[in-house]
């Protein structure tokens, strides 16, 4: 996962971001609010970690002004010095999801990201993982569809779990490489899109089997789900371990 944090002391920002790398997650740090809304606003990530206080944009006006352009999905936390009652009911009720005060305690704060990110990518826990036609098994890193195995590279099943793990949202090229290709985003933008154009191929990812990979303009790239509820007919479930 994608996580970026904003903390405006530099101790904190490296406890934060250090816990972060230890989950294997990527970790994108900011000292300033308005340096994050900046990056935010042509990037995607799939965590916010705010601070209370920032220099130019507090974590409170972030979480205001960007709530409705990351979404509902977008897991938001909380970590500050400023701990109040008062400054944890303002975060909860624009839309924060937890509220941590410093110092924080490692596995604990730990514990409380990774259920977040369980709690909004249920799809990115599933060993099985099944989606109109298409069927994925990350242990196998196998997919069929309509039945028919298809033979994927394993950084065309990543794209593809990455894709299918996060229907109907926005993801920035950036955000696709280092999801991908596990470094942040060095490469030429024709990189991804050759990578996207095969496959589409490879999958069929057609209206014919109810999904479109559709180009967002300046961003990245989208799955839309063309018929039906994605949430009602979107079937994932956890393989029981042999």
């Amino acid at each position: 996962m994608r996580i970026a944090i904003l903390q405006s002391d530099p101790q904190h920002r490296f406890v934060v971001g250090a816990i972060i790398e230890r989950l294997n997650h990527v970790c994108i740090p900011f000292g300033d609010g308005l340096s994050m809304s900046k990056s935010l606003s042509r990037s995607t990530v799939d965590m916010l970690i705010l601070d209370w206080h920032s220099t130019g944009l507090s974590g409170l006006d972030l979480l205001k002004s960007m709530r409705s352009g990351i979404g509902e999905r977008v897991p938001v936390m909380f970590a500050s010095a400023d701990g109040g009652e008062s400054n944890v009911v303002r975060a909860l009720s624009a839309g924060a999801d937890d509220f941590v005060t410093h110092p924080v305690r490692s596995a604990e704060f730990a514990a409380r990201v990774q259920a977040l990110l369980r709690r909004a990518y249920p799809a990115n826990t599933a060993a099985i993982m099944e989606l109109g036609p298409y069927r994925f098994d990350s242990r196998q890193q196998s997919v069929t569809v309509r039945g028919q195995p298809v033979q994927l590279s394993g950084t065309q099943f990543r794209l593809a779990l990455l894709f299918f793990s996060n229907i109907g949202r926005v993801l920035s090229r950036d955000h696709i490489f280092a999801m991908v290709w596990g470094r942040e985003f060095r490469e030429s933008t024709r990189t991804i899109d050759s990578h996207v154009s095969r496959l589409r191929l490879a999958l069929t990812i057609e209206p014919i089997n109810h999904f479109r990979l559709q180009p967002v303009y300046k961003s990245g790239y989208r799955l839309l789900h063309l018929y039906g509820d994605t949430v009602d007919e979107t079937r994932m479930r956890e393989e029981a371990t042999a």
